[in-house]
């Protein structure tokens, strides 16, 4: 069976790019098409694949470091692939990859992050935060999001099924495509860690510094705790107001190792997450290390903790505030002793990358089988012999 997986673009290694990862296992043969791809030897090796197949927009001025101002041409470079020769295609799309050109004699299982959410219920902050709210510049940026999801509206209707990361995110493509979409959870590196660590006295924040992020929200809730002690790890746009505002109690790590970050989330009291995510495989990692979550209680992080029973692994706040970020940090300290590092492992042994290879490559088997059984031709009709 000939295949080709279609991911997105590729110039950092994240979560999307772990679940290439994973279907690059699954099918170890497949041909690698993306946008651009600016990822070094190393990290492509890592992933599995040694060339891409990429797009004209690999050699357009400025790619690599201001992709998103190509967004407008997005949809007609994915729709220049020529996918013909294969008989299967694997989109893994958070924007444009589901929108390959495929034949009705070819299965297309689209792997969906989340529909283009600054095209759709996140259109109004990233106006905001791209300076593009009001003027010239906010007509023509609208101008261009509204083209957007009209083109991304009509190439739902392409794959053949459409798989989510996520109940949250299934939900969401139900009500921007109108599409019923099979729930399987991108797989996550769950911990090495062999028998457990002492505990220090941090919590704990993993993220990249951007404004949707809420770490800010996070960082003025110790301030209202000057007796415990927050890490930052992570770099980004808001580092430098962020240290400005923290106080004493406050440390910031900026890049962490992966292996180091691990530690960090084994050591700490709890993990805080204060965003709103499709799926959140940080969460689930730092439950594999077997620390708690106090977390936003919207988004995928629903499904990967559990905040009742006697195996519970973390706690919800209802807000990204301060104030119910502070009191979800108090109730978590007077529950704590009820926490085990035992649940934590076992809440998050369901995301090991493993469960998730089973799980695809059975349900597109499945879709196979019934793709073929579609493809076959339709039986002739009995003859009738003539009635006298």
């Amino acid at each position: 069976m000939r295949v080709a997986i279609v991911h997105d673009w590729l110039y950092v290694v994240g979560g999307a790019e772990q679940v290439l990862r994973q279907l690059l296992k699954i099918y170890p043969q497949a041909d690698v098409y993306t946008l651009f791809d600016f990822l070094s030897e190393r990290d492509k090796a890592q992933l599995g694949y040694r060339d891409a197949r990429t797009s004209f927009l690999q050699g357009m001025p400025f790619a690599r470091s201001r992709h998103r101002h190509y967004l407008p041409l997005m949809p007609i470079a994915i729709e220049q692939f020529d996918l013909s020769a294969y008989d299967l295609i694997v989109s893994s799309s958070y924007a444009v990859a589901k929108g390959v050109l495929t034949g009705p004699d070819q299965l297309h299982v689209s792997y969906v992050h989340s529909p283009m959410r600054y095209a759709w219920d996140m259109q109004h902050t990233y106006l905001r935060e791209s300076g593009c709210a009001q003027g010239v510049k906010g007509l023509v940026a609208r101008l261009i999001l509204h083209w957007m999801r009209l083109w991304d509206y009509r190439t739902a209707a392409g794959p053949n099924a459409i798989v989510a990361n996520s109940a949250f995110v299934a939900r969401r493509i139900h009500k921007v495509y109108g599409r019923t979409a099979e729930v399987i959870h991108p797989p996550v590196t769950l911990s090495s860690q062999r028998g457990d660590v002492a505990r220090a006295n941090h919590f704990l924040v993993a993220s990249r510094l951007v404004a949707y992020k809420n770490v800010e929200a996070v960082v003025r809730a110790f301030a209202q705790l000057p007796d415990l002690n927050l890490v930052v790890a992570g770099t980004g746009p808001e580092g430098e107001r962020l240290r400005a505002i923290a106080t004493p109690n406050v440390s910031f790590t900026g890049f962490v190792p992966d292996a180091d970050l691990r530690h960090l989330m084994a050591t700490a009291r709890a993990f805080v997450f204060a965003a709103e995510e499709d799926f959140g495989i940080i969460v689930v990692e730092a439950q594999s290390e077997g620390t708690p979550v106090l977390a936003l209680g919207r988004g995928g992080v629903r499904e990967t903790v559990q905040p009742h029973g006697p195996h519970r692994t973390g706690l919800f706040f209802e807000t990204p505030e301060p104030e119910a970020i502070a009191a979800c940090i108090r109730e978590f300290i007077r529950q704590e002793s009820g926490f085990t590092r035992e649940a934590c492992r076992a809440q998050a042994e369901p995301f090991s990358a493993e469960v998730f290879r089973l799980r695809f490559s059975r349900f597109v088997d499945e879709q196979m089988a019934l793709h073929r059984a579609a493809c076959e031709p339709p039986r002739p009709l009995p003859r009738l012999e003539a009635v006298s």
